[in-house]
């Protein structure tokens, strides 16, 4: 009766377990429909602006808008969590994303898409670190090697994708199935999830106490941070009035945010987790693992798009290399961070990281798919060394009852340090474009005959156009020259990646390698 009773026993705690990894599955699907929304606009922003008839200047607020409220939930999800339950802040999570990219199907000019899009990013932003926490505090130490290299996969891969998939669907379809294709899977996800997640209990009683103040803070403070610097670069920044506006509210409200953090019964986000040296450490490199994700997810498609002249579809299938190499080194990074010292995958996953974009340093204009095939897959191969082990030492040694928020504060830090790398990006690559540019004109000049030279055998080759030869000739010449500016500055950029990556990869021991690792509540 005894060995029926440990049986029965044992089965139940098998089913209790695989049901909770199944709910672990859909939360995670879930997670990669909100990440994969960053970048799946991105490649087809023009066909949106076409479709909504919007300016340049305003359709770029469909991805700003997005940012800005994400940015603002991915913190704030760590009190709802505790407020609500996992459960319950999911499926609402869930269900608002679905809803409002049911809604920027619909909508029929850019304020309507911008209002839906800053909704979708808001509600959707809860999903990202409820599965993190969920991941370490759930689920035992033993089955970290297989669910840390899905949510280091989803993170990763979902931004990598994103252009991919978005220009699939617009060539294909049309811009509103970028939005459409949520629907079904969301409403999937959303009932999965309602039906099957029971990690926790709600504590409605958090509710009463609320900060609304620090919750205006934050928003003032991280809405702003992320409008500077989506906006700076292309604005001149500081001399641009809204920029400037922005930047003085962002530091008030930064002020008043961390003063009400220390002051407040119960804040709005906990910061206690940073007074943990791994934690501190692990969201640094997050901080730049970032600023590296976003930064090439934004570098590669930009020089095929201008240097090269890919469409859409094209660019995707060229940054496929990276997504591929992502996914079959995270279940070799998930076995191996168990048996060896973590912070050596992670030095490793830096140096990779960084001689992917020290062999782009060499860049000219007739780079394509094949020159860019070994950077994309040391690009991906080192994203993914890395980013499982600092999860694992950051998240996976803190206590449970800190999780909840210090999965937010994680998070926050690796897509803040998205927007700080594209500013810093865009900001290097305009202002050594424009001095290449000047010293190519000082060198392409009458006084230069290999210049002369060149330019005599255009027009000679244009010459079927009679009088305006001379002058069309003139016209390609500067738009080499253009070009060849350009290409250098993408170079300069890739350098400055080098080395940071490099520079991060002697940071790496600052990093204590865990003897008792906290997390992993095991189901309880």
């Amino acid at each position: 009766m005894s060995d029926a009773v440990i049986t029965g026993t044992g089965e139940s705690a098998a089913a209790r377990d695989r049901r909770r990894m199944i709910a672990f599955l859909c939360m995670v699907f879930g997670m990669f429909m909100a990440i994969l929304d960053i970048q799946i606009v991105s490649a087809s922003l023009a066909e949106i602006q076409a479709g909504l008839a919007a300016s340049s200047d305003e359709i770029s607020w469909v991805q700003t808008s997005y940012l800005i409220a994400e940015v603002i939930m991915i913190p704030l999800s760590g009190f709802l969590s505790r407020a609500l339950s996992t459960r319950w802040l999911f499926v609402g999570s869930a269900a608002g994303f679905t809803v409002m990219s049911f809604m920027c199907a619909t909508a029929t000019n850019i304020d309507q898409m911008i209002a839906y899009r800053a909704l979708q990013g808001f509600l959707g932003g809860g999903m990202i670190p409820t599965v993190f926490a969920a991941a370490y505090s759930v689920f035992p130490r033993s089955k970290l090697p297989i669910v840390s290299p899905m949510i280091g996969l989803v993170a990763t891969l979902a931004p990598t994708i994103g252009p991919t998939i978005g220009g699939y669907l617009t060539d294909l379809f049309s811009w509103h199935w970028l939005f459409l294709v949520n629907i079904v899977p969301g409403i999937f996800v959303i009932i999965a999830t309602a039906t099957l997640v029971d990690f926790d209990e709600p504590d409605l009683a958090l509710l009463d106490r609320f900060d609304w103040w620090g919750l205006l803070f934050m928003a003032g403070f991280l809405g702003s941070l992320e409008f500077v610097l989506e906006e700076g670069p292309t604005n001149d920044w500081f001399q641009d009035e809204a920029i400037l506006i922005f930047a003085l509210i962002g530091i008030v409200s930064s002020v008043a945010f961390f003063a009400r953090v220390f002051m407040a019964r119960e804040p709005v986000v906990d910061l206690r987790a940073f007074a943990n040296r791994n934690f501190s450490v692990g969201s640094a490199f997050s901080f730049v693992v970032g600023i590296g994700l976003y930064g090439l997810t934004y570098l590669y498609p930009l020089y095929l798009a201008r240097v090269r002249g890919y469409s859409a579809l094209m660019i995707g299938e060229t940054m496929f290399v990276s997504g591929v190499a992502m996914f079959l080194t995270a279940p070799l990074a998930g076995r191996l961070v168990a048996k060896v010292d973590p912070r050596l995958m992670i030095g490793f996953g830096f140096l990779a990281f960084a001689l992917g974009t020290w062999q782009v340093t060499g860049l000219t204009s007739d780079w394509d798919f094949w020159e860019l095939l070994w950077p994309q897959i040391l690009r991906g191969v080192g994203i993914m060394m890395a980013m499982i082990p600092i999860n694992n030492i950051s998240l996976g040694t803190l206590p449970p009852a800190q999780l909840k928020n210090a999965s937010g504060l994680f998070n926050l830090m690796r897509n803040l340090g998205g927007a700080v790398g594209l500013a810093l990006i865009n900001t290097v690559l305009n202002d050594r474009w424009d001095l290449h540019l000047a010293r190519l004109h000082e060198s392409v000049q009458w006084a230069n005959g290999v210049a002369v030279e060149r330019l005599d055998a255009m027009t000679s080759a244009l010459s079927a156009l009679g009088s305006d030869a001379d002058r069309a000739a003139l016209k390609e010449m500067a738009g080499q020259v253009r070009i060849q500016a350009e290409v250098m500055a993408f170079a300069d950029v890739f350098l400055v990646l080098t080395a940071l990556f490099v520079m991060l990869f002697f940071f790496t021991p600052l990093m204590s390698r865990p003897k008792n690792p906290g997390g992993g509540g095991g189901g309880h």
